[in-house]
């Protein structure tokens, strides 16, 4: 095992500080990474101050994670040491049931070892994540990011990215589709890019006139604004498919007019209850509701690759490691376009 410098939370009362932690040794398997960036994510937010009411202390968030390689296993082909790689939030699963077959190890059956606050099997304990100087990772959960994008804004994508990705690509989003993306933030300005991308007409909406602006400047043909009964009523029944980013409970009922016959909307944000559905508003028009969590890895490497193909990456702001408290009071006011991004020299020169 090797000592390095990380930053962790020892409670949820406690600010983010430094503190040393032991990564394992290089198995034949695994692929070792000195990160170099890594992204903020809100659920590292969520984590430190055990919102979920599952975390493992001391935390050491971070699952946006790009790096080079320091060294790899053996029994590693795909990976040498200089290359720039990611890591997301699994860094291992069973690989054996239904779902790991599938490609779908974050709905393994057995459950997907996360980046950080899950059970560590090599080393007992849990596993610690990318506020920290490296990690080593089972070369089977190891992306390769292109080197044509900017390092720096591709480190959300291994989250943020993803999670806007994996419903889009599923539900099968083409060119000539109008696709509207609810809320404008960290997820939100990842869909509307992603959606443009992909040849959708894309319509932001959100409750805020003053987000118009940044909207078409990320990709938007047109921005909804959802309090307006009157441009909710032009726009009823015309959506191929909504992607619904808003992180806390509420209404989906006036959404759902918005949508065609036969037409979904997927829910990446609010993990916890909603507001009453309305039986009427999926029963007429066959409408559906639905959700999705981040990807697997095949397709996390098909968002990347497709990011390298269309020059897709996040809109950042740097922030050095020793920041990271005041960056959080930040997220918690959602005060940051649109993702916050730790230089890890920060930490590592220290």
């Amino acid at each position: 095992m090797s000592k390095i410098k990380a930053y962790a939370a020892q409670s949820k009362e406690a600010d983010l500080e430094p503190m040393d932690i032991e990564r394992r040794e290089l198995t034949d398997d695994d692929v070792k990474i000195d990160i170099l960036y890594c992204g903020v994510c809100h659920s590292d937010l969520h984590q430190v101050r055990n919102d979920w009411k599952n975390s493992k202390y001391p935390v050491v968030p971070g699952h946006e994670i790009v790096g080079k390689v320091m060294a790899v296993g053996k029994n590693v082909s795909n990976f040498k040491e200089g290359d720039l790689v990611g890591v997301g939030c699994m860094v291992d699963s069973c690989q054996e049931c239904g779902a790991c077959k599938d490609d779908l190890e974050q709905f393994c059956e057995k459950g997907a070892t996360m980046t950080y606050n899950s059970k560590d099997k090599h080393m007992g304990g849990h596993t610690f994540g990318g506020y920290s100087e490296n990690i080593v990772v089972d070369k089977e959960f190891v992306l390769k990011v292109p080197t044509n994008i900017d390092a720096k804004a591709a480190a959300p994508l291994l989250c943020a990215g993803i999670t806007t990705w994996s419903p889009l690509a599923h539900w099968g989003v083409k060119k000539g589709d109008k696709v509207g993306v609810i809320g404008l933030g960290g997820l939100g300005h990842m869909g509307i890019k992603f959606a443009h991308a992909m040849g959708a007409h894309t319509v932001m909406i959100t409750t805020s006139p003053s987000k118009s602006e940044d909207a078409k400047s990320l990709g938007a043909d047109e921005v909804l604004i959802s309090k307006n009964d009157d441009d909710m009523e032009k726009h009823a029944g015309s959506f191929d498919f909504l992607l619904n980013t808003i992180p806390v409970g509420h209404d989906v009922n006036p959404y759902l007019s918005l949508l065609k016959r036969d037409s979904t909307m997927v829910l990446v944000g609010a993990i916890e209850p909603l507001e009453a559905v309305h039986g009427g508003s999926v029963i007429m028009g066959r409408k559906r509701i639905a959700g999705s969590l981040i990807g697997g890895i095949k397709e996390t490497q098909e968002m990347l690759d497709f990011c390298g193909e269309h020059n897709v990456v996040c809109d950042i702001e740097m922030i050095d490691m020793q920041n990271i408290n005041e960056a959080y009071d930040r997220l918690t006011k959602s005060d940051v376009k649109y993702r916050f991004v730790i230089d890890m020299k920060s930490l590592k020169e220290s």
